[in-house]
């Protein structure tokens, strides 16, 4: 796939300290690139609008909580429609892509980047890539109109289709340029973002009039800097289901145990948000907070004790959590996926077992233990009205971006306002519960259970930096 080190950084230094992060535009490099009025000042929809456009000057601060003596902080460029575009809408070929993993959402936005272009900017030359990344130049292409997306919004899945890998830069950019597409939307994870940032710079460096914007999709909520993925919500939603299905399997017997696992590669953001949303929950844990199981302190004292005070228990557990004790499976720990995803065990089954077998080994209490895996039906579904409402305002955000000439962006929410955030930004790492953050602390309370860390392990977590801002 190559790399986007070479993605040329634009920042912008103010008084105070005020920093603008800002994205690439196509008049970086095509000078004298003529503007042309906004269409949008023109539609009826916008025409009780007291304010068109969002001001030049305009950008959200990505730290909100500062002191009084704190320098002003890093912003980037407030999304939204400008006063002047660098496109005339009859001559948009417009281009959207899925890649990657399953998400709810992902329909919507393909459907709210089709109307969006369609109804605010008079757009109709907008095609569909069929299977990804790899089917710029291996696939047949989908006719979007407002009429074929009309009620995609309601199934789960993509209508157009995904899959990891098969990132040839050379050859999507030629497909690019001989279909005469001068506009990509591009949804995807951090992997497919970083194929985007590629894909960009190979734009950049064949001076093509395209523009290159980035919807970003996960739904572990793992991308740094805006403040959700879509899709998440939705999984929460979708996963207390799950949750109370245990709950009701653990109650309705003698020492009951219901464990779920919930996606969660490299973070617990669904685990920690699905266990405060139930309140059913005794015990959730996610790869970025350790635990043990043998001995004083361990997961199974744990259980037994939990088990003897109320009779049963639900554990939730991230999928990545624990990977560390399986160290005897080490063949297929450093395998990956054609995305460049290690391949994780199932820690959830393998866990169910070691529950199992000790307290049948100690003869200590018959346990009833259900394992349910909710994964692949969490994913598959359609969004709620939360995650569609958040799902328009990105697609409408990538389509106002790529008419007034930005590029080589992503969209999405920073502090509760959508802004354009450099590739690099949404590439250099991925967002992890910070388990020193008063968040994780309220989960502990609401379950009541350990920590699970020794003490030189906590003193070490709280040396560390935090990897994002601190959630109040």
């Amino acid at each position: 796939m190559g790399h986007s080190g070479n993605l040329q950084l634009k920042v912008v230094n103010g008084d105070a300290g005020y920093v603008l992060e800002d994205v690439p535009h196509l008049t970086d490099y095509i000078p004298d690139l003529p503007t042309y009025p906004n269409p949008l000042q023109f539609n009826a929809a916008y025409s009780v609008v007291k304010q068109y456009f969002v001001n030049v000057d305009d950008s959200v601060s990505q730290k909100i909580v500062v002191h009084k003596d704190s320098p002003r902080g890093t912003h980037f460029r407030r999304a939204g429609p400008r006063q002047k575009v660098y496109f005339v809408s009859d001559e948009v070929h417009a281009c959207i892509v899925t890649c990657g993993g399953l998400c709810p959402g992902l329909n919507t936005v393909i459907r709210e980047i089709v109307c969006g272009l369609y109804h605010m900017y008079g757009v109709s030359k907008i095609l569909g890539i069929d299977g990804g990344y790899r089917g710029f130049y291996s696939k047949n292409t989908i006719n979007l109109t407002p009429k074929v997306v009309n009620d995609i919004h309601k199934r789960g899945g993509t209508i157009l289709g995904t899959s990891r890998g098969g990132h040839d830069t050379s050859k999507i950019v030629d497909s690019i340029q001989d279909r005469g597409i001068n506009q990509v939307y591009i949804i995807g994870g951090d992997g497919t973002q970083k194929g985007a940032a590629v894909i960009y710079e190979e734009i950049r460096q064949r001076g093509l009039k395209v523009a290159v914007a980035g919807i970003p999709k996960t739904i572990d909520n793992d991308i740094p800097v805006i403040d959700k993925s879509f899709g998440f919500d939705t999984a929460v939603e979708e996963a207390q289901r799950a949750i109370n299905a245990a709950h009701v399997e653990a109650e309705s017997i003698e020492n009951g145990i219901g464990v779920v696992k919930l996606m969660g590669r490299y973070c617990g953001f669904i685990a920690m948000y699905a266990t405060l949303g139930s309140r059913d929950v005794d015990c959730c844990l996610i790869p970025e907070s350790p635990f043990y199981l043998e001995g004083e302190g361990g997961l199974y004292e744990f259980i037994e004790k939990r088990l003897k005070e109320n009779g049963h228990m639900v554990i939730v557990i991230a999928e990545g959590a624990g990977q560390d004790l399986l160290a005897e499976s080490l063949q297929s720990m450093n395998q990956q996926d054609a995305s460049g995803n290690k391949l994780l065990q199932d820690f959830g089954l393998w866990i169910s077992h070691k529950i199992k077998d000790h307290f049948a080994r100690l003869h200590k209490m018959a346990i009833n233990l259900k394992y349910i895996d909710p994964t692949y039906m969490i994913r598959a579904i359609p969004s709620n009205a939360s995650d569609n409402v958040y799902c328009t305002l990105l697609a409408q955000s990538a389509v106002h971006g790529a008419m007034a000439g930005y590029t080589g962006f992503t969209a999405g929410p920073v502090n509760g306002r959508h802004a354009y955030i450099p590739f690099n930004r949404i590439n250099e790492r991925q967002n992890q519960v910070v388990i020193t953050d008063r968040m994780w602390a309220r989960v502990l309370s609401s379950t009541n259970q350990p920590s699970f860390l020794s003490a030189n392990e906590l003193a070490k977590f709280k040396r560390e930096k935090p990897s994002c801002p601190v959630v109040g």
